[in-house]
C-alpha cells in the first residue's frame, strides 16, 4: 500500500488550463498497482479539470484540506473512470471509510434526485509517479 494511500484525508491539487493549481480534500483508497482512488459526481470541477489536465498532486491534509506539516507531495497522473471502471475504486473507498461512505453516497443519490439528475458518480484513478 502506498503510503498516502493509508492517510484518512489527502488534498488534491488538480491544475486549469492556465495551469492555476486547484485544491480540495478527499478521501483516497488503494488501488494496488501503484494507483489510487477516490469517488466523486461527474459534474464536479475536479473532474472536468482532470480530464482536460491529468496531471495531480496529493499530500496528506485534515478534512479542511490544511497540508499535515511535513506531509510530503506524491504526483501522479489522474483518470476518470466510470461504468464497470467506477466499481472497484467505489468498493475500495466503501471499504476504508465504511459508514461514513454509505452516508456521504446516500445524500449525493438523494441531492441527485432531488435536482431531476442521475446517478453519475464517478472513481477519478491516480496512477502514482
Amino acid at each position: 500500500m502506498s503510503t498516502i494511500a493509508a492517510e484518512k484525508y489527502v488534498r488534491l491539487t488538480t491544475f486549469t488550463q492556465d495551469g492555476r493549481r486547484k485544491e480540495t480534500p478527499v478521501w483516497i483508497a488503494d488501488l494496488g498497482d501503484g494507483r489510487v482512488g477516490f469517488t466523486t459526481d461527474d459534474d464536479t470541477w475536479k473532474v472536468k479539470r482532470i480530464k482536460k489536465t491529468p496531471a495531480v498532486e496529493l499530500v496528506a491534509c485534515n478534512m479542511k484540506g490544511v497540508a499535515t506539516e511535513g506531509a510530503a507531495t506524491v504526483t501522479g497522473t489522474a483518470e476518470v473512470v466510470s461504468g464497470d471502471a467506477y466499481r472497484p475504486v467505489a468498493a475500495a473507498v466503501k471499504a476504508k471509510y465504511g459508514v461514513q461512505y454509505r452516508v456521504i453516497d446516500l445524500f449525493s443519490k438523494i441531492s441527485r434526485r432531488v435536482k431531476r439528475q442521475a446517478d453519475a458518480g464517478v472513481g477519478i484513478v491516480i496512477t502514482l509517479d
